[in-house]
């Protein structure tokens, strides 16, 4: 597991990027911009899952320009953002928060080069990407988790990186509400919260 370190400042969302199961293929294509087709990729991936990270690091790496909510942005504009970094030949990174098939492009010329271009996912983390993951959010928050932390909650949590997000927050907040460190009632607590009580899930 590596990390990739992000010089932003403070705001929602970690910092650094955590390499893993779920965006190391992406990352690795990030990283050959110039033999993508037309130099275009179009990135796709659940919420909170480094989108948006990922294309500040793709452009301050100077690999390319990139284009976030791309979905947002007027069609013909961004048709012609397309037909700029052809012209010029940068390679354009388009972020669409969007599930893959979910972009409905109505201008025939954009949707055909939109088609054209590499297709990158994110997918859900492993294991191992989920550790680290509550290892990063406890930190932002100044939250000291046991040793024991990740052992218990992986196994239990949402699989996905929004969910991780939203866990730890919760454990941050009954933690502060009863004034005291993190411990497996809080733990159990912040799963019943984040997950519902209802969930069957290991004890």
């Amino acid at each position: 597991m590596r990390q990739i370190p992000l010089p932003l400042g403070t705001g929602a969302g970690p910092s650094r990027i955590v390499v893993g199961s779920a965006n190391a293929a992406v990352i690795d294509a990030l990283g050959h911009a110039a033999e993508w087709p037309f130099r275009t990729a179009v990135l796709f991936g659940p919420p909170r899952s480094g989108k948006s990270l990922l294309a500040r690091w793709f452009a301050d790496s100077g690999a390319g320009d990139a284009i976030d909510d791309a979905e947002r942005l007027d069609e013909a504009d961004l048709f012609h953002r397309w037909n700029r970094a052809q012209e010029s030949g940068t390679p354009l990174l388009l972020v669409v928060n969007s599930p893959e098939g979910g972009w409905n492009i109505a201008l025939p010329d954009l949707r055909s080069r939109m088609g054209a271009a590499l297709h990158l996912e994110i997918g859900e983390p492993d294991d191992a990407m989920l550790t680290e993951l509550i290892a990063i959010h406890a930190e932002m928050r100044g939250l000291a988790l046991g040793p024991d932390a990740a052992s218990y909650l992986v196994p239990r949590a949402e699989r996905s990186h929004l969910g991780i997000e939203r866990l730890v927050a919760a454990i941050d907040r009954l933690s502060l509400e009863r004034k005291q460190a993190p411990t497996l009632a809080i733990w159990r607590d912040a799963l019943d919260e984040t997950l519902g009580a209802s969930q069957p899930r290991l004890l």
